[in-house]
C-alpha cells in the first residue's frame, strides 16, 4: 500500500464516486459509467403487412410456412383471407411490391407460397372453424363476388346466420363470370367456396334484388351488405358501329364461361387498355381469332391494366397499338385517329388517321355498379354508380346497411373486394351489438434502412413455370403452375422477418453482461436490468430492428423487466 492510497471510510467513499450502487436498486456496484439508455423488445409493422388490401398478416403465415407447419400457416392466413388458392393466382401482389427483399435480389413470391398453402388445404380437405355459439342476427348479403363472400364468411365465423343472394346462376361474381379459367381454374373457385356455404351460409342464386328495403323486413334481417359487382359495361358511340360487329368485352367474358362458345373467327380489335381488356383479347386468341390486336388512347406507362398482363398478353401474339382512338368503323376495318400526350400527360388527337382490319370490335372501357335499387332507402347517397360511405365502417347513410368492393368508390380488385368484406363484417358485429367498430392501430413500418443487410445473403426467388404461349392459346388451361413443397419452403424462408424477432440469438450471443434471457422456442427473449449496462450491442447486431434503445427510466425504475414482445 502507498502513503496516497486511502483507507477505511475514505476508501468507501471514493468507491461510492467511482462505481455507485445500481439505479435500479439491486445494490451490485456497477463495473462502468450509470446506464442511460435501456434496450427494449419492439415489433414494427412489415410493409408487406401494411400494403395488403386484404389485411393479411404475411409474415406469420411465411415464417409458419417456411418451419413445414402447412396447416398453421394456412390457419393463420383465413383469418383475415377465406381465399387464398384465389388469392395466390388473381392478386397483383402490392405485398411484393412493398417487399423490402425487392432491393436486394427479388422480392419475396408472396403469392406464390399462398397459393400453395390455399391449394394444399384443398388437396387435404381442411375446413373452417364453424363457430360454437350463435347470435340469433340474420344479415343479408347482396351479392356473391369477393367482398360478398368474405363477409358472409366472417359474418359467420361471428355467430351471425348469413343469407346470400346474387343475381347469377353460379356464386364468385366477377371471379368466375370476369376471370377466365386459364387463370383461375373454376375448380379452386369451387372449392374456396363450397367451405363457406359449409360453415352455414346460405347462398341463393338467380335472385334479383329490386327492393332491398322490403327484403330485409320480409326476411328478418338485422343488417345488410351490398357487395354488387361492376357488370355493367360502359358504352362509347363510334361512327358507323352498326355496320360492323360490335361485342362488350364483360358480357362476351360471361358467355364463355357460361359455355356459349362466341365465334370470334378472324380479326379482332378490343378497345381499351384495363385488364378487361387483356382478357378479352386472351380469350379471343384462344377461341380461334387469327389476329388480335388492343387499341388503346394512352401510353403503355398509363394504362391501368397490370404490366404482367399486358406481358403474357403479347407473349400470346396479341398486339397493343399504344395513342390511338377509334375514329370510325366499318364491316371489316376501324379507322383510328394518332394520338399524342400535351404537357400534362393528357392524350388528344394529331388528325392523322390510320387504318386497321376488324372483323370484331370488343369494347372494353370500363365497368359500372348497378346499385338503382338502394335509391328507395333514406339517405344513401351516391357517386355516379357508387355508394358513399363512412370509410372506417363501411356503412351508408341508411343505418344498418352497409356497403363494399365494386359498389363504393375503390381499386376494383379481388383482394380490395375481400378486405372490404372483413372490415365491414367487423363493422356490422359492432354495430349488431351496439358497439364501436375496432380501431386500426398505429404502427412503424420496418422500412430497409432499419434493416442490418449484412445477416442476410444472397437467395434468389424460385420462378413458377408456365404453359408456353403457342400451347396457352389452344385451350383454357391454368397458365401458371405452383410451387412443389420444399420450394415454398425455401420461398417462405427468404422472408426478412422485418422488424420483428426471430429468435436468431444474435442478441443472446453478443451481449458481455449475459443480461439476455431466452425463454424458449416461440417465446423469444426478455432483458435482465440488474445485468444491462446498456452499452446497445444487442440493438447493433439485431439484423431485423426488433431492439431499440430508449431512454433510461431511472430514477422510478423497477428493478427487473420483461421483454420479447
Amino acid at each position: 500500500m502507498t502513503d496516497d492510497q486511502p483507507t477505511g471510510d475514505v476508501a468507501r467513499d471514493v468507491a461510492q464516486d467511482v462505481a455507485p450502487p445500481s439505479a435500479l436498486g439491486s445494490g451490485r456496484k456497477r463495473s462502468g459509467p450509470v446506464r442511460t439508455k435501456r434496450p427494449v423488445y419492439v415489433d414494427l409493422l412489415p410493409p408487406c403487412n401494411e400494403r395488403c388490401p386484404a389485411g393479411e398478416n404475411v409474415q406469420a403465415w411465411l415464417a409458419l410456412a417456411k418451419a413445414g407447419r402447412y396447416e398453421q400457416a394456412w390457419r393463420q392466413l383465413i383469418e383475415d383471407n377465406p381465399f387464398p388458392a384465389i388469392h395466390g393466382r388473381v392478386c397483383y401482389h402490392p405485398c411484393e411490391d412493398a417487399c423490402n427483399r425487392a432491393q436486394m435480389d427479388g422480392a419475396v413470391s408472396i403469392h406464390a407460397v399462398e397459393r400453395f398453402l390455399g391449394d394444399f388445404a384443398i388437396d387435404h380437405d381442411w375446413s373452417f372453424e364453424v363457430p360454437r355459439e350463435r347470435s340469433g342476427r340474420r344479415v343479408l348479403v347482396v351479392g356473391s363476388g369477393p367482398s360478398g363472400l368474405s363477409a358472409a364468411y366472417h359474418l359467420a365465423r361471428l355467430g351471425h346466420e348469413v343469407v346470400v343472394r346474387d343475381n347469377s346462376p353460379l356464386a364468385g361474381g366477377m371471379m368466375r363470370y370476369g376471370i377466365p379459367s386459364y387463370r383461375l381454374p373454376r375448380r379452386i373457385l369451387d372449392a374456396e367456396i363450397r367451405r363457406v356455404a359449409q360453415l352455414g351460409v346460405r347462398f341463393e342464386q338467380d335472385h334479383v334484388v329490386t327492393d332491398l328495403q322490403g327484403e330485409l323486413t320480409a326476411g328478418g334481417f338485422d343488417a345488410a351488405f351490398v357487395a354488387v359487382g361492376a357488370h355493367l359495361s360502359k358504352r362509347v358511340d363510334i361512327p358507323n358501329q352498326d355496320a360492323g360487329r360490335v361485342l362488350d368485352a364483360v358480357s362476351f367474358l360471361r358467355s364463355v364461361e357460361s359455355g356459349e362458345r362466341t365465334q370470334v373467327g378472324g380479326r379482332v380489335a378490343v378497345y381499351g387498355g384495363g385488364n378487361t381488356a387483356m382478357d378479352a383479347a386472351r380469350v379471343a386468341r384462344r377461341l380461334g381469332a387469327d389476329d388480335t390486336v388492343i387499341v388503346y388512347r394512352r401510353t403503355r406507362d398509363q394504362m391501368p391494366a397490370h404490366e404482367e398482363e399486358a406481358t403474357e398478353a403479347e407473349e400470346e401474339g396479341v398486339r397493343i397499338n399504344w395513342l390511338r382512338t377509334i375514329a370510325s368503323m366499318d364491316e371489316h376495318e376501324l379507322t383510328v385517329e394518332i394520338q399524342e400526350l400535351d404537357e400534362h400527360g393528357r392524350p388528344h388527337g394529331t388528325g392523322q388517321f390510320e387504318t386497321l382490319a376488324a372483323d370484331t370490335v370488343v369494347l372494353a372501357l370500363g365497368q359500372e355498379s348497378d346499385t338503382r335499387f338502394l335509391a328507395s332507402l333514406p339517405d344513401v347517397e351516391f357517386d355516379g354508380d357508387v355508394v358513399r360511405v363512412d370509410p372506417q365502417t363501411l356503412m351508408t347513410g341508411a343505418p344498418g346497411v352497409f356497403a363494399g368492393g365494386d359498389a363504393v368508390p375503390s381499386e376494383r380488385t379481388v383482394t380490395v373486394g375481400v378486405g372490404h368484406g372483413k372490415k365491414a363484417a367487423r363493422s356490422i358485429d359492432a354495430w349488431l351489438r351496439g358497439g364501436a367498430g375496432p380501431a386500426r392501430a398505429k404502427h412503424d413500418v420496418a422500412t430497409l434502412d432499419k434493416l442490418h443487410l449484412w445477416y442476410f445473403g444472397d437467395h434468389s426467388q424460385r420462378q413458377q413455370a408456365e404453359l408456353d404461349p403457342g400451347v396457352r392459346v389452344r385451350a383454357f388451361d391454368e397458365v401458371v403452375s405452383g410451387l412443389a413443397p420444399e420450394e415454398a419452403r425455401y420461398e417462405a424462408g427468404r422472408c426478412l422477418s422485418c422488424g420483428n424477432c426471430f429468435e436468431c440469438d444474435g442478441c443472446l450471443g453478443s451481449c458481455p453482461e449475459d443480461a439476455v434471457i431466452k425463454l424458449g422456442v416461440g417465446h423469444r427473449y426478455r432483458f435482465d436490468y440488474d445485468r444491462c449496462t446498456g452499452c446497445g450491442t444487442c440493438e447493433r447486431q439485431c439484423p431485423v430492428s426488433a431492439i431499440e434503445m430508449i431512454a433510461e427510466p431511472w430514477p422510478d425504475a423497477p428493478a427487473t423487466a420483461g421483454g420479447g414482445g
